[in-house]
């Protein structure tokens, strides 16, 4: 009788194009994603070295991190050398032959909100992208982990990449998420119980009662903080809620080899009795909207909660935060909102947060934004009246792109004579420095964005939800 295999195990196992020992495999990737911010880096010695794409029409570029989100946007960018380096881009792209997402294309938008939405992805499939976060479409089954500029020229002239197998780990999320509480509070309360390094380079697979009872964006959101728990990546395993998503995607398989594509993707699921080199437990059942107070994401308590008393060690993210042991977060004054980012931008995620604000007003002082994760997001948003509702409640309606996740040199939530200090956000990263020098980022979900962004301070969004 065959031997138990999880999924993660199932999909390296079809993968292996050869075993170089010593745990080291020669893997074939499905999909390649290549964006504006490191493409150049990949284009440019493929092109010095003669060599080209091995199979362009697996490849796929698209403007995300560096373009400009403000409405009649265009080369040029707040960043440093953007306009050469999105010009850069789409040359390397042409000359390539692959499918470049550029910015007057309808599906354009952040990598790894488009290519779930495209049906690019797909579960069983390898995805690589030269972006941390790429382990997001996890989400739908896929194996997707991020790689360096290196490693992506390497996969574009050969399709493939050599990859230790690695440890996997089964992270069972147990009960029914109360009201008021969605994924993202699901990931930080477990980064926060466990630590941000406490998936040590494992492949992640989410499973249990509450994963099961997230829709297919949700999962993605899940998915997309594995690598802040430390994993190498992570996924959820496919269901019939992943295939009724799929269903009809540009790119997903139609006709007779859409049944057969599915067919498969069921025998993916992970056999009973299969063995992980580890299991990590969180029941959901009590979850409060969570918060994070420090500079990574596994310093995060409950909203209605405060800054852990003993925090010996912790200085530093203390001083850096303008926070105390022991002091509460709900309250605090913010000077900023944003919704946005590869972890909530999709359409549920501006659902979500349009109906926490709907009738309601940005609170007096407070700079918000809504930057949808890709133009067909923003587009159906737009269908939905989404746009009008964050407009009259004093948000601002940007273009698609990665926008303030991160600080690109030029964008901030400054205003004039005003500088943000404190800023609560949808994004995955509350680093140092990340949404701009000086910048106290505090990640939550949608939700509390939203309510935090009409109270004027952290707030919990269950009064509005109700």
């Amino acid at each position: 009788m065959p031997e138990a295999r999880n999924i993660i195990e199932k999909i390296w196992d079809e993968h292996v194009v050869a075993d170089l020992g010593g745990g080291r495999s020669l893997l074939h990737v499905d999909r390649i994603l290549l964006h504006d911010r490191s493409g150049p880096a990949v284009f440019g010695p493929l092109q010095e070295s003669g060599r080209a794409a091995a199979q362009p029409s697996l490849v796929f570029g698209t403007m995300d991190h560096i373009v400009d989100t403000h409405v009649g946007r265009n080369d040029d960018t707040r960043f440093k050398g953007g306009r050469a380096f999105i010009q850069a881009f789409r040359e390397g792209a042409h000359h390539a032959g692959i499918t470049l997402f550029d910015l007057d294309d309808p599906r354009q938008g952040i990598s790894h909100v488009v290519s779930p939405e495209l049906g690019i992805a797909l579960p069983g499939a390898t995805l690589v992208c030269c972006d941390s976060h790429t382990c997001t479409v996890g989400g739908i089954g896929a194996l997707a982990w991020g790689i360096g500029t290196t490693d992506g020229e390497h996969a574009v002239a050969t399709q493939t990449l050599v990859r230790a197998q690695p440890p996997t780990l089964r992270v069972e999320f147990h009960g029914k998420l109360p009201p008021g509480v969605f994924a993202k509070d699901m990931v930080l309360a477990l980064i926060a119980r466990y630590g941000a390094d406490g998936a040590a380079e494992h492949a992640i697979e989410f499973c249990g009662e509450a994963v099961r009872g997230l829709d297919v964006e949700a999962r993605m959101t899940l998915c997309n903080m594995a690598v802040e728990f430390g994993a190498w990546t992570g996924l959820v395993a496919p269901d019939d809620v992943t295939f009724a998503w799929l269903r009809d995607r540009p790119y997903a398989p139609q006709g007779t080899r859409w049944d057969a594509a599915v067919a498969h993707w069921r025998t993916l699921a992970s056999d009973p009795g299969a063995s992980y080199d580890r299991t990590l437990h969180l029941d959901c059942s009590r979850l409060a909207p969570q918060v994070s107070w420090g500079t990574n994401p596994g310093q995060a308590c409950a909203v209605d909660g405060g800054v852990p008393a003993d925090l010996s060690g912790e200085e530093r993210a203390l001083a850096y935060m303008d926070l105390r042991p022991g002091q509460p977060l709900a309250g605090l004054p913010i000077d900023a909102a944003f919704i946005g980012s590869c972890t909530n931008s999709r359409l549920s995620d501006l659902r979500l947060a349009a109906g926490v604000v709907r009738g309601r007003k940005v609170a007096p002082g407070v700079t918000a934004l809504v930057v949808p994760g890709s133009t067909s997001v923003k587009r159906a948003a737009e269908a939905e009246g989404l746009d009008a509702v964050f407009r009259a409640a004093g948000f601002e309606w940007r273009e698609s792109g990665c926008s303030l996740c991160f600080y690109v040199g030029g964008d901030s939530f400054d205003r004039p004579g005003r500088t943000a200090r404190r800023v609560i956000s949808s994004t995955n990263r509350n680093f140092e420095g990340r949404q701009g020098p000086g910048v106290r980022t505090h990640l939550a979900s949608p939700a509390t964005v939203a309510a935090s962004a009409l109270a004027g301070c952290i707030a919990d969004p269950r009064p509005l939800l109700a």
